[in-house]
């Protein structure tokens, strides 16, 4: 059977009963779609009338919040899927609701087949039903020219759903404000405006279910707060985040998608309160189990500022039970960041380099670890080229900027034997951009010659890769000298804490060499693979090796000789 790109899946069987069959319906359903499935509910809703089936409103009560959570946190396993349950028809139990919308509601991404959980009486592909569903889908969302409609039963599941409801509730997905027990069956109440606030980074189902949640209780308008700048700071991986923008950019879209009778406003988040600190309009606040207290704090701050609280939905987190070591056992963006290491971000160079030899430039900010990478690698069978051991025989009496460096700057840069003092030359053009000009146009090129005379020793050895260890790589512009760049990470505190406990400096002194240089979010900008060595040596190995093995799939075969 044919795969589609987007797809719409239209739920009719009651929710309780329903439940214990997702798994399956979604198995099957990610079968036929490989990018975004829209979910609509309609539970109750028959295919095998003579008349036109019609969109009505499913109440939002907890048992519905409860399914979209158990939906969302199904959908995980299908990692190429972006699931967007739809809820233009899930209404809270208000008086100043509007009535459904009696137009079609656009897709960011119009689906190109309609599925559903419908059971036919003999289970067949019964093709009245399937028109019906082409119909009911086509008034309700814009649907590609050519929709195609499958009867997912019995594809998912055989014999009969039970008649009544199992009576095994969902797991709650809103922790109850007070310790009084709530029915499923209790309605939702609706506001007129309210917000939510996160990082947003690669927005996945726990997201979803967060502003899944906001969106059915806020009625007219949803503040959605997007953390930036100082609040990413304490993020780990901060270089691996996707820019303001983009995550703006998916969050609107996805929001748009499941209900756009709601105005958002989409906002950068700077302070730990944001606008809901602030705004005496807003009467919500959706926050997850590990906001919760954020969530509090932001009340004690309106009341100091006389103004109302907000009532406070506790979402709980979704479990990750595929989490690896040193990654969080929910599902969270932090995981995604760490699963990124070692692989390829963007399409390599193509330099003009010896036949037969892959390089790799490695580099990253003082105390990152990449010359332990480096050794690493080594030990995988790369042949490592180490700059600063190329800048020591440039350096050395007789080397090739030796002379040129004197002459520049002049003979008292030199111990009495005649070796240049590299901590007098460093204090020379240490904060002096011009002096440093002068010398890095000696020296770089002069290293970027002895690297390239390194490289055909490796290839004269048989190597297949080659590893520059760099930390100056892309300051020295020797980007046209590697395929690659690969760059390592680690926050900038625990850099200062390893250059303070190997060079014996000041920790004003290691701030001050790491200013000197670009800083991590600069480098990986420029990179095609990234690591860190935050974690123990054995993460780090795997790291590596997994890089590395992702470098053999993907370097052209090598002859076997030069």
């Amino acid at each position: 059977m044919a795969v589609f790109r987007s797809g719409l899946l239209v739920l009719t069987t009651p929710l309780a009963s329903l439940a214990p069959r997702l798994a399956p319906i979604l198995t099957s359903a990610a079968r036929l779609v490989n990018d975004t499935l829209y979910v609509h509910l309609q539970p109750g809703m028959s295919l095998e009338g003579p008349a036109q089936p019609q969109s009505s409103p499913v109440q939002a009560t907890f048992e519905v919040l409860d399914f979209i959570t158990h939906l969302y946190a199904g959908a995980k396993v299908h990692r190429h899927l972006d699931v967007r349950i739809l809820l233009t028809n899930v209404r809270t139990k208000s008086a100043f609701l509007p009535p459904l919308p009696s137009s079609v509601q656009n897709l960011a991404h119009p689906p190109e087949v309609v599925l559903t959980d419908f059971q036919t009486l003999d289970g067949s592909q019964y093709n009245p039903v399937k028109q019906q569903l082409e119909r009911y889908a086509t008034s309700c969302y814009s649907c590609c020219p050519q929709l195609a409609s499958v009867l997912l039963y019995p594809d998912y599941g055989s014999g009969e759903l039970p008649v009544e409801p199992l009576d095994v509730p969902l797991p709650s997905t809103i922790r109850p404000a007070s310790p009084v027990a709530r029915s499923p069956k209790q309605p939702v109440r609706g506001y007129h405006r309210g917000a939510v606030g996160g990082t947003f980074d690669r927005l996945h189902n726990a997201h979803k279910v967060l502003l899944s949640v906001a969106c059915i209780l806020a009625q007219e308008q949803l503040v959605v707060g997007v953390a930036d700048k100082d609040l990413l700071k304490s993020k780990l991986l901060p270089e691996l985040l996707q820019p303001y923008a983009e995550r703006v950019a998916h969050l609107s879209e996805f929001l748009v998608d499941i209900k756009p009778s709601l105005t958002f406003d989409i906002i950068p988040l700077l302070d730990p309160y944001g606008p809901a600190g602030s705004d005496p309009s807003l009467e919500f606040l959706v926050v997850s189990e590990e906001t919760y207290r954020g969530g509090m704090a932001v009340n004690r701050f309106r009341l100091e500022n006389g103004l109302e609280e907000l009532a406070l939905y506790q979402i709980q987190l979704l479990k990750d039970p595929s989490h690896k070591e040193n990654e969080e056992d929910k599902v969270s963006s932090s995981s995604f960041r760490q699963r990124m290491l070692g692989n390829l971000l963007r399409p390599p160079y193509r330099p003009e380099l010896p036949a037969h030899l892959y390089v790799i430039g490695l580099t990253g900010i003082s105390g990152s670890g990449k010359s332990s990478i480096a050794q690493r690698l080594k030990g995988l069978g790369a042949f490592v080229i180490d700059s600063d051991h190329l800048g020591h025989r440039a350096y050395a009496p007789g080397g090739p900027a030796y002379q040129p460096v004197v002459e520049a700057f002049g003979t008292d840069i030199l111990h009495k034997d005649g070796i240049i003092n590299r901590k007098v030359l460093g204090s020379r053009v240490f904060g002096n951009k011009k002096q440093l000009k002068k010398l890095t146009d000696i020296v770089w090129p002069v290293i970027a010659k002895l690297a390239r005379e390194e490289m055909d020793q490796a290839v004269a050895e048989g190597k297949h890769v080659c590893v520059i260890d760099a930390a100056m790589l892309l300051e020295a512009g020797w980007q046209n000298m590697v395929h690659e760049v690969w760059t390592v990470v680690i926050p900038e505190t625990e850099a200062i804490r390893r250059i303070v406990e190997r060079d014996g400096l000041s920790e004003s002194a290691a701030q001050s060499r790491l200013q000197s240089q670009m800083s991590g979010q600069q480098l990986v900008d420029q990179s095609h693979v990234v690591l860190s060595t935050l974690w123990e040596p054995h993460v780090t190995q795997l790291q590596v090796e997994k890089a590395w093995d992702l470098l053999q799939k993907r370097i052209p075969k090598m002859p076997s000789g030069p």
